[in-house]
């Protein structure tokens, strides 16, 4: 298959010096290796995406220099793709509806067993409250209900073993194991759709890339941990796994990882005052 890397920014706020690290990082890969550089606007919550903040991010990338094949693939328009996926994981039972709301599951965790973690890669780990209601998979896929993954059943479905290539932690390939026996612990039944959303970024990121033909996932470090369920839901939806690129984050002079609320260092901010295109890239250490 042809190198494929991906950018895909949520279309929510101001793109920032650590969009601009990992956009470039992507295209300067995707450069090298006679490959393909494509743009993705993951606009799933609707309740804050903008189009006005989508227009920028085609302004400020092209300000970079950064080119991209059309059309965009935009998220919204693809909502039928996420409800066939759920729609299949719920007849094969590894569903179901959840009620509980973050305060519910707050309490239900808040003396957790020693030596248990509070958190996974997903937020809380979930307790299982709604694991016991009774759910019939013959049943129509329930609409505006939150659905999580049934994590044992799934694992029931997985191979002793799993793993994925990384290549960003060290510079060199790595390949990362893991057990999936071990996962209720470490990641809980995670939410594939969310009420609001009638989907959520785990689910919609692995079909996305998968439709795209991406062959190196390129994003920043803090998503490494989140790979492991990307991994498993390719392996229960049919789907290729990518080699994973995750690169280190952009952070402010206290060390911490920059955010869409951080417009002192906006890439609109920075064009304002007069950076070029090569000032961006060595402000970033590129």
């Amino acid at each position: 298959m042809t190198f494929t890397t991906r950018f895909a920014p949520s279309p929510t706020g101001p793109l920032h010096l650590g969009h601009a690290y990992s956009a470039l990082v992507a295209q300067d890969m995707a450069v090298r290796n006679a490959g393909r550089f494509l743009l993705r606007i993951e606009d799933i919550d609707q309740s804050r995406a903008r189009m006005e903040w989508e227009d920028r991010i085609y302004d400020d990338l092209t300000c970079l220099g950064i080119s991209w094949e059309t059309p965009v693939m935009r998220q919204s328009q693809r909502m039928g793709i996420y409800r066939d996926a759920l729609a299949g994981l719920w007849a094969r039972g590894l569903l179901y509806p959840c009620f509980c709301n973050r305060r519910d599951i707050q309490q239900a965790v808040s003396a957790p067993q020693e030596g248990a973690p509070l958190t996974g890669p997903d937020g809380l780990i979930y307790p299982g409250t709604c694991h016991a209601l009774p759910r019939d998979p013959g049943a129509p896929l329930p609409d505006k209900t939150a659905l999580r993954l049934d994590l044992k059943a799934a694992i029931a479905l997985l191979p002793p073993r799993m793993s994925f290539t990384e290549t960003g932690r060290s510079g060199a390939a790595e390949h990362i194991r893991f057990e999936p026996r071990e996962l209720p612990s470490r990641i809980g039944d995670i939410v594939l759709c969310r009420r609001d959303m009638e989907t959520s970024y785990h689910l919609s990121v692995v079909l996305d890339d998968a439709d795209q033909k991406v062959t190196h996932v390129v994003r920043g470090e803090d998503l490494f941990d989140a790979t492991i369920i990307h991994v498993v839901l390719q392996h229960l939806l049919g789907l290729p796994t990518p080699v994973y690129h995750h690169h280190r984050l952009i952070r402010d002079s206290d060390g911490k990882r920059l955010a869409k609320r951080d417009d002192a260092r906006s890439i609109a901010l920075f064009r304002s005052e007069g950076a070029s295109a090569e000032d961006i890239r060595r402000m970033v250490g590129l």
